[in-house]
């Protein structure tokens, strides 16, 4: 079945319920972050280990081997005092990594569930075409035209280009994530997401952005990511500070283009249309028209 991509960006459609998972009758929390589940380290390696500590079972780890840190992501748990908290994580795949530096009777019975639990994300990672292919009948399905859905599926790519760039430099919480896209979407657009998404009357945490973007502002976003991407590498940022300085002059970058382009067809690019119009127009028996 097809998934809609980047969820994680729009309030996440997975419930509480499926965020807490059980192997053996021990728990093991998870997060649906960049359209994939994460799973926290100290409760694998609780799991493998029965160690009373994990945490401090995890610092000698990540001591006798520091390359374990990154693979990990911070992202928000509930804690065991019912608090969100920060939290390394781990993806399906790096999970995987991680069991490898666990020595462990119930590392292979682990991996067995891990695949079942993971397992569509477990061919993704075999076959990324296979993903893609998902993706693309997820909106086939939803009635996008062709056209629009090779930009969606381009900007996906591009996307996941910069969130790889800024792990590599130091970005690990989700909410340094969504300032960055945020510096991204201001330069370029002159609105914050959330205000885009308001702008564009979509009310609902499961309806994404992206998914509602015209032509031309899927192709905006994609210049001001790649750009930041670019000019990332060129600069050789690092860290949260020198990152954003980046993302903003990415952006700014995209939004020469919007300008100029604005000037030569007389209209604004930022446009209120969003798939709901497209499916209304669709019950109507008419081609979904990007204006």
């Amino acid at each position: 079945m097809a998934r809609n991509p980047e969820k994680a960006q729009n309030g996440n459609k997975m419930t509480k319920e499926k965020s807490l998972i059980v192997f053996q009758d021990k728990k093991i929390r998870r997060v649906w972050h960049d359209e994939e589940w994460y799973f926290s380290v100290s409760d694998i390696i609780a799991v493998l280990t029965d160690s009373k500590d994990e945490l401090a079972y995890w610092r000698k780890l990540k001591e006798r081997e520091p390359q374990l840190v990154t693979i990990c992501h911070g992202l928000k748990l509930q804690a065991k005092d019912g608090k969100m908290r920060y939290a390394d994580c781990v993806n399906t795949k790096n999970a995987f990594r991680l069991i490898q530096s666990i020595p462990s009777q119930k590392a292979e019975p682990f991996k067995q569930w891990l695949a079942k639990v993971g397992y569509e994300r477990i061919q993704e990672i075999e076959n990324p075409e296979l993903a893609q292919d998902r993706v693309k009948e997820y909106y086939e399905l939803k009635g996008y035209p062709k056209d629009w859905i090779d930009k969606r599926l381009r900007g996906i790519a591009i996307r996941q280009d910069l969130t790889d760039e800024w792990k590599t430099r130091g970005i690990k919480k989700e909410e340094d994530f969504a300032i960055l896209t945020n510096e991204i979407s201001k330069a370029t657009f002159n609105k914050t997401v959330q205000e885009y998404i308001q702008f564009k009357g979509l009310k609902k945490k499961s309806q994404n952005l992206r998914d509602h973007m015209t032509d031309w502002e899927l192709i905006l976003t994609m210049v001001g990511e790649k750009a930041t991407t670019d000019i990332t590498i060129s600069k050789d940022s690092e860290g949260f500070e020198e990152c954003k300085e980046s993302a903003v002059e990415g952006g700014t970058i995209a939004k020469n283009t919007r300008k100029e382009l604005e000037q030569k067809i007389g209209k604004s690019i930022v446009s209120k249309e969003n798939y709901l119009h497209l499916t209304q127009k669709k019950k109507q028996r008419q081609l979904p028209q990007e204006k």
